[in-house]
């Protein structure tokens, strides 16, 4: 994981580097034995501090991988502003499904939600720090859209996060159905009430 460090200072860049080093090394053990198997001492050791250093920003293992989880996507779904609600869209979908499909990242997060059934503590966090947080960066399309004034009238912003969310979770983790670009299309056509057969754009897939 990287992310930009200029105009930082050095004290708070040696955290952030450190914060990433946790965060990377627990999405590394993840993919090496999983969720049952992942442990603080075994991130600590991975990302070269000690127990302590990850206890101070995290309370949980559990809390790690949420804000690994949440990193990522943040990284990975940028919210460029595109020039028109369509275009925006359409990019963040396109990076949302290639994130999606990623098996690491559905077994995370079924994972972070089995757990946020049995700790209730965590559910609360795991609803605001990811779950919500998708909901915001969406959300933050939806506003530029409403500032240009290019914003469909046909579906409330409220109705667009459900049905974009709605989506992805449900294929992600109960069906696990692709998420395509037969289905970008679809969702484009609903969200915009405009004919979408003729897209044809692939996302990229990238690591």
């Amino acid at each position: 994981m990287e992310v930009e460090q200029d105009s930082v200072r050095p004290g708070r860049k040696r955290s952030q580097e450190r914060r990433l080093a946790i965060l990377t090394a627990s999405f590394e053990l993840f993919s090496e034995v999983g969720y049952p198997g992942l442990t603080i001492e075994g991130i600590a050791a991975r990302a070269g501090c000690g127990k302590q250093t990850i206890y101070r920003w995290w309370p949980s293992k559990a809390d790690v991988l949420l804000d690994a989880l949440a990193t990522k996507a943040d990284m990975h779904v940028p919210l460029t502003n595109q020039g028109s609600y369509e275009a925006d869209v359409r990019i963040f979908l396109r990076d949302s499904f290639a994130l999606a499909r990623r098996p690491q990242v559905i077994d995370m997060l079924c994972a972070l939600m089995a757990e946020a059934q049995t700790d209730p503590g965590f559910g609360h966090r795991f609803r605001g720090g990811f779950l919500q947080r998708r909901r915001d960066a969406l959300s933050t399309i939806l506003s530029r859209a409403v500032e240009r004034g290019d914003l469909p009238n046909h579906l409330a912003p409220s109705t667009v996060l459900d049905i974009v969310f709605g989506v992805i979770w449900y294929r992600m983790l109960a069906t696990r159905q692709p998420l395509d670009q037969a289905l970008l299309a679809e969702l484009m056509q609903t969200l915009t009430g405009t004919h979408q057969a003729d897209y044809r754009e692939r996302s990229p897939d990238t690591s």
